[in-house]
């Protein structure tokens, strides 16, 4: 089993919100992003404060994940750091 590294993370947690019309309840967040309670927490605060993600009270859906333009951003950067690598067989 491979272990993701701190990039990969980031960019699975992006992507599970991005996939939800980008925006999610934490706990399937959370068991979507295969981490335990207390790294998930560490990584949502990491994103909440370089504004990657945001979290907002919603009244019929209730506390939302929302990801931000930043966080599109770092999934369409993060996507051509990763062809590039391909492309070059790196």
């Amino acid at each position: 089993m491979v272990k993701r590294d701190k990039l990969e993370i980031i960019k699975d947690i992006l992507k599970i919100i991005k996939d939800n019309h980008g925006h999610i309840k934490m706990t399937p967040l959370l068991r979507k992003s295969n981490l335990s309670s207390k790294r998930f927490a560490d990584y949502k605060s990491e994103l909440l404060g370089r504004e990657l993600i945001s979290e907002v009270e919603e009244k019929k859906l209730g506390r939302q994940i929302l990801i931000t333009m930043k966080g599109m951003e770092f999934l369409e950067k993060y996507r051509a750091i990763v062809n590039f690598v391909n492309e070059f067989d790196l």
